[in-house]
């Protein structure tokens, strides 16, 4: 059986964006703090929520401990 290269392997394409997503999320909740607006404040906090959610959801992917992700 031939070995798959690394460029084809999802999970080195997981982390990769699991690390985009630690960015961004990290960058929103810095930006919070740069403006008063109450609904722009909720929007940003909401959204790295979102992709805190995203990233659990890749992670559970690389790591196989939810059912539906095992391999």
């Amino acid at each position: 059986m031939a070995q798959t290269p690394a460029g084809d392997d999802p999970r080195a394409h997981v982390t990769k964006v699991n690390g985009m997503l630690d960015d961004l999320i990290r960058h929103l909740r810095e930006d919070i703090t740069k403006f008063d607006e109450p609904k722009a404040q909720a929007l940003f906090e909401t959204s790295a929520e979102v992709l805190k959610g995203l990233q659990t959801a890749f992670s559970h992917y690389k790591e196989g401990n939810e059912p539906g992700m095992r391999r």
